[in-house]
């Protein structure tokens, strides 16, 4: 486990620890099962907070309306006890500051708390924001194979309670409280000393996987980045969290889909590396799913080989999909995942600028292509067509990539309205989704070479962390009074040579850097260079929302 030195947390990224929690363990009686219908009788309630009883509630509550014989029975509350009670508009604002911010507990607490929730709704209170534990859930994670059953009154017999629950709100109350400190000490033995893993507890599957949450124990509350290995070491998974082991530990709580379950079967260590920041946080997991390629990292599982859109730098240029960047070619866009989508912006240009199709050299003899016979595209097969006239053709493609973007993407708008305006919805996606692939790429180079043109950066952010990028990458990040957290990276310390990013790794780095300046109010301490984007923004696609149904 990976921790830079000097990194002072906050409380909230320590949560809160079990012998500071406030607990109000609590139980009502009522004159039924439905909170719509019936009406509470009885208020009880004890608070505790490290073991040690801070105060006491009791109340009975007059319902309003006839207690059934069947609850008087169950419970020994008469109509005749209720002749001095309160009714529940007396009550409940003292139970309620008694109450304040405490972890609110029942056994079966859903029902305590709809009638609950139903008075505080009908009154016109403020819904209640407390966190809530649930003692039967609790016990059915911890001890469910000890007992018969897990009723209040098999627990408490089974935790030896001083105190027997006889359906009565104060001494049920007593009895939960008992059996909550039981569990407690249970779930002290898998690793469970705050507040937040106490409350995600009872969501944990009851599987043979569980008892690995133990590698989670020493993790960090901190903002970083966690790696999965499996047993020969190798990288499984890298995510990114605000709290460490909070987020590591969700793998264990519940999630029923299959690929958690396989990825938690092959997990045999856990490696954290502990960020200054979000955005150091999210750029070195970019960064370390690149270097790893972890298998179940299939959304941003980075490609074998990037793809790029060039137009070649010839007589008569047109467009190639390449997997390299050289020397050569009038302008590129790229990277891509995937010749598909380079491909797919090769067609979208098409639709957009009469660029040359066809690879035949000027001759006269073969005649006009297929494409050029139809008016689509100007090729020079024929050799009818001059370069002077090409060229025009040409600057308003490069213009387009440039300095213009709409040049490129009007046309696949209208286009795009014409078949949806004519029903041909498919092809009207299809040019949409070009439409998409297009702006992105053009919104990336822009991006890339402003990032590149400002050189080397430091910045200044809202906390007052420093972040120094170097032509778009990030390589160091520090808070005041702490040393610098270095991140290097193969291709910083000289301005890349490309006009637009040599990878996609480096495209997804300064799109995140990009999109954090876009969010943040930072201010810029130095730069070696201009920081500044094209007058003419990228315009995205802005389709129209269908009407309400009248």
């Amino acid at each position: 486990m990976t921790i830079p030195p000097m990194i002072q947390t906050s409380f909230d990224d320590l949560s809160t620890p079990l012998f500071d929690v406030t607990f109000c363990v609590l139980d009502l009686e009522t004159t039924g099962g439905s909170a719509r219908d019936c009406a509470i009788t009885e208020i009880g309630a004890v608070k505790f907070r490290g073991g040690e009883e801070l105060g006491v509630f009791q109340t009975l509550v007059d319902p309003g309306l006839p207690i059934p014989p069947f609850i008087t029975v169950l419970t020994g509350i008469t109509e005749a006890m209720m002749i001095s009670a309160p009714r529940i508009e007396a009550a409940l604002p003292s139970f309620l500051e008694f109450i304040r911010d405490a972890v609110i507990v029942g056994h079966n607490v859903r029902f305590d708390m709809s009638f609950l929730a139903a008075s505080i709704s009908r009154l016109g209170y403020s819904r209640l924001e407390n966190q809530v534990l649930d003692t039967a859930a609790l016990a059915r994670r911890l001890i469910r194979p000890e007992v018969r059953n897990l009723r209040l009154q098999t627990l408490a017999s089974h935790f030896r309670s001083p105190v027997a629950p006889v359906h009565r709100a104060l001494d049920d109350a007593r009895a939960t409280a008992h059996v909550l400190h039981a569990l407690l000490e249970r779930a002290g033995s898998l690793g469970v000393t705050n507040l937040d893993d106490l409350i995600a507890l009872p969501r944990a599957r009851g599987s043979a996987h569980f008892s690995k949450i133990g590698l989670t124990d020493h993790l960090p509350r901190s903002p970083g980045v966690y790696l999965f290995r499996d047993r020969d070491g190798k990288p499984i998974y890298v995510g990114k969290a605000s709290n460490l082991r909070a987020r590591v530990r969700q793998y264990f709580y519940g999630d029923t889909r299959r690929v958690i379950t396989d990825l938690v079967r092959e997990l045999d260590s856990i490696e954290v590396q502990v960020c200054r920041s979000p955005l150091e946080a999210e750029v070195t997991e970019l960064r370390l799913i690149h270097a790893h390629r972890p298998r179940y990292n299939r959304r941003s599982r980075p490609p074998k080989t990037s793809h790029f859109v060039k137009v070649t730098d010839e007589p008569y240029p047109r467009l190639s999909v390449v997997r390299k960047l050289g020397s050569g070619g009038l302008a590129h866009l790229g990277p891509f995942r995937s010749k598909r989508m380079a491909d797919e912006v090769v067609m979208a240009i098409w639709d957009a600028v009469p660029i040359r199709r066809c690879r035949s050299r000027s001759s006269g003899q073969t005649g006009k292509c297929a494409v050029a016979q139809i008016g689509v595209a100007n090729c020079p097969c024929d050799g009818t067509l001059t370069r002077t006239e090409y060229a025009t053709v040409v600057a308003c493609l490069l213009d387009g990539i440039r300095d213009r973007p709409r040049i490129l993407l009007d046309p696949l708008v209208e286009r795009m309205t014409r078949l949806a305006g004519a029903e041909r919805y498919e092809e009207a996606a299809w040019v949409r989704d070009r439409h998409h692939i297009l702006s992105r790429s053009l919104e990336t180079r822009r991006v890339w070479q402003a990032m590149t043109g400002a050189g080397l950066l430091e910045l200044e952010a809202e906390d007052g962390s420093l972040v120094v990028v170097d032509h778009g990458l990030l390589v160091e990040t520090r808070h005041p009074g702490q040393p610098p957290g270095l991140l290097p990276h193969g291709d910083s310390g000289a301005a890349p040579p490309h006009e637009v990013p040599p990878s996609v790794e480096c495209a997804e780095e300064v799109l995140i850097i990009w999109r954090w300046l876009e969010r943040s109010q930072v201010r810029i301490v130095e730069a070696t260079g201009t920081l500044c984007m094209p007058a003419h923004r990228v315009e995205r696609l802005n389709l129209p929302q269908p009407r309400a149904a009248a």
